[in-house]
């Protein structure tokens, strides 16, 4: 079961997440591995939440053998959150509803959200007052704001390389790379 709250956020969150006010490209993917890597998940899970329809790629699904997926920063970071709800003990069918529900937001709309469970059902909450009213039930429960996760896929994502939807893959910049760049438009 998953419950929704009213949306209403602050805009400042956004602003700290996407600071030049762009969003992760569409058409931009990583391939299995990098997405496993970079949400803590196992190739397996991974396989197994595609063939089920779990979690599937958005930029390109797999087309027969030899082909490759290619997950999305809003795949990654929906392949984080349900590792997340995993590991607290929801059950799948359960984080299906959450996902099916989380699949229809954009990613600044997820940046805004905490989902919060009991272990039996998820909650959205999108303001504190929805938090105080979800707790103020007595019942434990456990959060995970998945701004935070936009944060730490971040972080870490552009270690990885990253492959446009017609196949071209980007170039990964180390941290030499980005200082030359730095020093020389400066």
């Amino acid at each position: 079961m998953f419950e929704e709250g009213p949306v209403g956020a602050d805009a400042g969150e956004q602003g700290e997440l996407f600071p030049d006010a762009s969003l992760p490209d569409e058409l931009v993917g990583y391939r299995g591995p990098a997405a496993c890597q970079i949400a803590g998940i196992t190739y397996r899970q991974l396989d197994y939440w595609a063939r089920t329809s779990l979690v599937v790629p958005t930029v390109r699904s797999a087309q027969g053998s030899g082909s490759q997926r290619l997950y999305s920063f809003k795949d990654v970071l929906v392949l984080k959150v349900v590792k997340r709800l995993l590991d607290t003990g929801v059950s799948l069918q359960n984080i299906r509803v959450a996902v099916d529900h989380l699949r229809r937001r954009g990613v600044r709309d997820l940046a805004r959200i905490t989902l919060f469970s009991d272990g039996t059902t998820v909650y959205e909450c999108t303001s504190p007052e929805e938090v105080v009213d979800l707790l103020q039930g007595g019942q434990g429960v456990f959060g995970i704001a998945v701004s935070g996760a936009i944060r730490e896929i971040s972080g870490t994502i552009h270690e990885f390389p990253a492959e446009r939807a017609d196949g071209v893959e980007l170039p990964v910049e180390d941290d030499l790379t980005q200082r030359r760049k730095a020093r020389n438009a400066g």
